[in-house]
């Protein structure tokens, strides 16, 4: 046995990789987007091209976001200004 001292984050994975991401912003943190279920412009840039509603860990959209941008995403599906599956 050998008396290493492990950092108990690294779960086995190798430490530089951890170093070498960067944090993510979120797109509505500042004021010049809004999420608004009427306007599909901005909502389409998080839908995928199927149709589907992007991950928050792929588009960098905080979790409060993220729970009111599928609210606007679905509102807005439910209205016909966005399509539920792409054709």
């Amino acid at each position: 046995m050998r008396n290493e001292r492990r950092d108990p984050r690294s779960n086995g994975r190798a430490s530089w990789k951890r170093a070498n991401l960067k944090k993510k912003i979120c797109p509505f943190k500042d004021e010049s987007l809004k999420i608004d279920y009427k306007d599909p412009r901005v909502l389409q840039k998080f839908t995928s091209e199927r149709g589907k509603i992007m991950p928050s860990r792929i588009s960098a959209v905080s979790a409060k976001s993220q729970r009111k941008l599928a609210l606007a995403i679905k509102r807005a599906r439910y209205l016909a200004l966005l399509p539920y599956v792409a054709d």
